[in-house]
């Protein structure tokens, strides 16, 4: 499985490449904003889970979200959200457009490692076992 990363600052995909690596997931690939990753998901078939930041130039992380879930090709891969974004009006607008899971900046490797664990369990936030966000 092949995880994509989309954030527009350098330093942050290689922390989170890093923690992957750590975490046992080797395949990786890279995009600096919702766009370049629309473009990445059309033409690469072994994505299986996204990790993206909210905040990016040309098309937001949650534009993207919104994008990723509502094509089919692309709905059912899981989506974990990691941000700066605190506000819980921002985690409930997450929430709504079908994000599997949300982590606040700053974040360490346990903590990825569990949203993945629960994301590739099935678990999101929409399910009533899974209320930690």
């Amino acid at each position: 499985m092949k995880v994509l990363i989309v954030d527009d600052f350098d330093t942050m995909h290689k922390i989170i490449r890093d923690i992957l690596h750590e975490l046992g997931y080797e395949k990786t690939v890279s995009a600096h904003n919702g766009q370049k990753a629309l473009d990445i998901l059309a033409t690469d078939d072994d994505i299986g889970l996204i990790i993206s930041d909210w905040n990016m130039p040309k098309m937001t992380g949650l534009d993207f979200l919104k994008t990723v879930k509502k094509d089919e090709k692309f709905a059912e891969i899981p989506f974990i959200m990691v941000t700066a974004e605190a506000e819980k009006e921002r985690i409930i607008v997450a929430i709504k457009e079908k994000v599997n899971q949300y982590i606040i900046k700053p974040f360490n490797a346990d903590m990825l490692g569990e949203k993945i664990q629960m994301v590739m369990k099935g678990k999101g936030l929409a399910d009533s076992s899974s209320k930690k966000y």
